[in-house]
């Protein structure tokens, strides 16, 4: 055999030899990433099962490489400590909502605690996206020295005005009610004369029980059903322009999100908005369940909240964000919002039909144990 070929299957060996023992070490660094997470969601609330959803997707896209485990609220921290601990790195990231901030910047409550000018969630998602929102998003946060990556998904539809214990007719009603609600609507409640008491979800009904609150919104027909609304009030005021326009928030500490491999971040990016979407089309089917049985099982009476009442929500809404005049990035996104909204919004009234006409044609009588439209939700 001559010398060159015996140095070639040598070093052939030598190389073949290196890799059999280096790839075990090479597969067990790069194995599962884990990371903890916390809602701001009772285990038993449908939130916390969206924020599972979003995990899911993630870890089954990633093939386990990334594994996300989604704790309940107050598992590790209180419900409105996410934003800190994930900052922190105590959790590596979270899903709640921006309005539960609203204490460390005020500027949050334009993501989803407002009247949005007139848009709803989808569209303030696409502001978000593609009008410049993402970027403000980033900059407010770096402002009050969050580590976090945010990503606002989720469009939630308009939210009830609330539970009471009778159906309210006129402003003057709601003067002196002791209401639970967050973000920037405890300023528009409380310019509208109620006696605001801002509450994680799971701490609502049982206030309520115990006399603390008069009147309370959370969310929606399923959450509200599964944290036990019903218990304590049969009567519910649909819409409302405190929160038409709200979406939910995934999070991740940002060293922790940064340090992921390019493909990974790409994965999570999209995982974003595949979970919004799968969310959105979830809701339609469980909430419109919840609400025909909150009205069959449950005997529970929905109103529509009178226009008057409506009317003074913007009123006291541009109030209180006159309020903020001050605040340079409250104003920077503000101004942002508005020249979006002056034509997605216009262009989405113009161009959709409004549907009451077509489902009036088709279902014009009440379904046995539902209340006329016109009159009650």
């Amino acid at each position: 055999m001559s010398a060159s070929r015996r140095k070639f299957l040598r070093g052939a060996a030598a190389a073949t030899g290196a890799a059999t023992l280096g790839f075990p070490m090479i597969a067990k660094a790069q194995g599962p990433i884990s990371m903890r997470w916390q809602s701001t969601w009772p285990a038993k609330d449908i939130f916390h099962e969206y924020a599972n959803d979003f995990a899911k997707k993630v870890n089954d896209m990633t093939g386990g490489d990334l594994r996300i485990e989604v704790l309940p609220a107050g598992a590790v921290v209180p419900a409105f400590g996410l934003l800190e601990a994930v900052t922190k790195g105590t959790l590596d990231g979270g899903h709640g909502v921006l309005v539960y901030h609203y204490g460390k910047q005020n500027a949050l409550a334009l993501w989803g605690s407002g009247p949005a000018f007139g848009m709803d969630a989808n569209q303030l998602l696409a502001w978000h996206k593609y009008g410049g929102g993402r970027e403000l998003l980033t900059k407010l946060y770096a402002s009050i020295g969050a580590n976090v990556v945010s990503f606002p998904y989720g469009p939630m539809p308009t939210q009830p005005l609330g539970w009471f214990k009778k159906p309210v007719t006129k402003v003057e009603e709601l003067k002196g009610l002791k209401f639970r609600t967050v973000g920037l609507s405890i300023d528009v409640f409380t310019a509208m004369g109620l006696a605001v008491n801002a509450l994680p979800g799971g701490e609502i009904v049982p206030a309520m029980d115990r006399g603390l609150l008069d009147a309370a919104e959370f969310n929606n027909a399923t959450s509200d059903r599964l944290l036990g609304f019903p218990d304590v009030s049969k009567v519910c005021m649909l819409q409302s322009f405190h929160q038409n326009a709200e979406q939910f928030e995934i999070m991740f500490n940002k060293a922790k999100f940064d340090a992921l491999p390019a493909k990974m971040k790409a994965i999570i990016e999209n995982a974003v908005e595949a979970a919004s979407q799968d969310m959105s089309w979830k809701a339609v089917d469980r909430y419109s369940k919840d609400y025909i049985e909150l009205q069959t099982k449950d005997k529970v009476r929905f109103y529509k909240t009178p226009d008057s009442i409506l009317a003074q929500q913007l009123t006291a809404y541009d109030a209180a964000a006159k309020k903020r005049a001050d605040n340079a990035i409250w104003v920077e996104i503000e101004k942002s919002q508005k020249e979006f909204a002056a034509r997605a919004v216009r262009w989405d009234l113009d161009t959709n039909v409004n549907r009451r006409m077509a489902y009036n044609h088709y279902f014009g009588k009440p379904a046995a144990g539902s209340k006329p439209a016109a009159k009650k939700a």
